[in-house]
């Protein structure tokens, strides 16, 4: 897809003299803390008529673009992520600039990797592969690509699905930024494995990867972001898609927010819980978290749990058996709430039995939501994960603002409605906010809180939970904290 483009496929400079001639042009993205890369691709920058120019659709970290078709010649390309609302090319800030030469049938891939502030950029010239030879069509060709910046470099093997590392072919050595020769191996079901060169100690092992075409695809190695202790991921690339694969033993990580205010309805709870996984026994995973508290996150074995909670000596248990299941490098945290519910004991939906206007009775359920958080690095952009702790019978849910200097909540470019028991996400760019919880009762707009946050390269993604507080003017508080701690 293209965002900007002046197109004229007939014509272009430097090109061959073969006017039908096509190659192609791919962009992966390695900077961990870079936000999305943007491609631009044109004759000549210092001058705004070019027949040629094109500018596709932004990369995010651990992303690759379209293998995208484009007529055969010598280029100037530029790298440049979007630092205001515009993704028009003139628009963007530019972090790196070259020149490129497409040839027909080859692919130009672009890596960006390293630090965003001082990238690392280098160009590979991948041939299209001409399977005439395979007459079956039942063999598929793959390239590994190793962006770890380790130094010792990396050892891959590759085995059958219903085979072991005892079984597994070698198939090279690799240091950083290497891109192998094409291999051939039948289609079928695979697992990738990754150690040190010369050792025999898994650092890396994929679950199952699907090779069910004869198609042609990068496998690339880039640094693990997420929780597992392995330091490797693995990209599957074809010219159209990218899938990615974490080891298949990765440890998960698990925090709790403890949003249960004191209710009357709970006389035992005193705005305190421990929490149990799979049962209650000796010892809480999470011990005594108090109302509003986040806990420290703790290290599990990937796999589905059930959750309990207890106050007090263990006698009560505030909930019990709630699923709570974590993928391998997965990296969640649970909110648990109360949530006011009419009692309708004879089901007739009439909970004001006695007509006084007046619900006749109120039960409290105990909930739990789990969201996943971030594990993105990007210094130039945030991810803030917005959660709705607020049970009211006035409103559903609120909008949240983020309003920059010249902007008004009228005019703000950022926004996002969130229902009760619900999370949205929005992406910042680094500013100064002025942020306000907005709810709708009838025609009325109320404001339920409004501070001031502040984004820059030093700011992490964040969590920005609202709840309902007595304590406040407005009745109302919202938190933030670290995503990632």
């Amino acid at each position: 897809m293209v965002t900007t483009a002046i197109l004229s496929l007939s014509a272009c400079g430097g090109s061959d003299s073969d006017s039908n001639a096509e190659g192609y042009v791919k962009l992966y993205n390695t900077a961990k803390n870079s936000p999305a890369i943007y491609l631009t691709i044109d004759e000549d920058f210092s001058t705004s008529d070019d027949e040629i120019e094109f500018t596709y659709n932004g990369v995010p970290y651990g992303s690759a673009s379209n293998a995208n078709v484009i007529d055969n010649g010598s280029y100037f390309y530029e790298l440049a992520w979007q630092d205001g609302d515009s993704t028009d090319s003139s628009d963007l800030t530019v972090v790196y600039t070259d020149s490129i030469k497409i040839n027909n049938d080859v692919i130009q891939l672009i890596v960006i990797g390293e630090d965003i502030l001082a990238p690392s950029v280098t160009t590979y010239d991948i041939d299209i592969i001409d399977d005439e030879d395979d007459d079956t069509y039942d063999r598929f060709n793959f390239r590994v690509l190793n962006m770890h910046d380790d130094s010792e470099g990396i050892d891959v093997y590759l085995s059958k699905a219903d085979e072991t590392f005892n079984e597994a072919n070698f198939i090279g050595s690799y240091s950083h930024q290497e891109l192998s020769v094409n291999q051939k191996f039948d289609q079928d079901d695979y697992i990738f494995y990754i150690t040190t060169p010369g050792s025999s100690e898994i650092l890396f092992q994929s679950n199952d990867i699907s090779f069910s075409y004869s198609s042609q695809y990068i496998i690339a190695i880039r640094e693990n972001n997420g929780v597992g202790s392995s330091p490797y991921m693995l990209d599957k690339m074809s010219n159209s898609s990218i899938e990615s694969f974490i080891d298949a033993d990765s440890e998960a990580k698990l925090n709790a927010y403890n949003a249960i205010g004191k209710h009357d309805l709970l006389p035992d709870y005193q705005g305190e819980f421990s929490l149990y996984l799979n049962g209650v026994d000796d010892s809480p995973e999470i011990e005594a978290l108090t109302l509003g508290e986040l806990s420290q996150p703790i290290e599990l074995a990937k796999g589905d749990y059930s959750v309990d909670l207890v106050v007090g000596d263990g006698n009560e248990l505030l909930l019990k058996n709630h699923l709570l299941s974590l993928g391998e490098n997965s990296h969640k945290t649970a909110f648990f709430y109360i949530d006011e519910v009419a009692v309708d004991d004879d089901g007739d939906g009439d909970v004001d039995e006695d007509g006084d206007g007046t619900i006749d009775e109120l039960q409290l359920d105990v909930h739990s939501l789990v969201v996943s958080n971030s594990s993105r690095a990007s210094i130039y952009d945030h991810e803030i994960k917005m959660v709705n702790l607020v049970d009211s019978t006035e409103f559903g849910a609120f909008t949240i603002y983020f309003v920059r200097s010249d902007e008004t909540i009228e005019s703000a470019f950022y926004k996002t409605a969130v229902s009760f028991a619900n999370s949205e996400l929005v992406y910042l760019k680094n500013n100064t906010y002025q942020v306000y919880v907005v709810a709708k009762d009838n025609s009325s707009e109320i404001i339920l809180n409004a501070f001031e946050l502040i984004l820059d390269e030093a700011s992490k993604e964040q969590f920005m939970v609202v709840e309902v507080d007595d304590t406040t003017p407005t009745g109302y508080k919202v938190s933030l904290f670290d995503q990632t701690n």
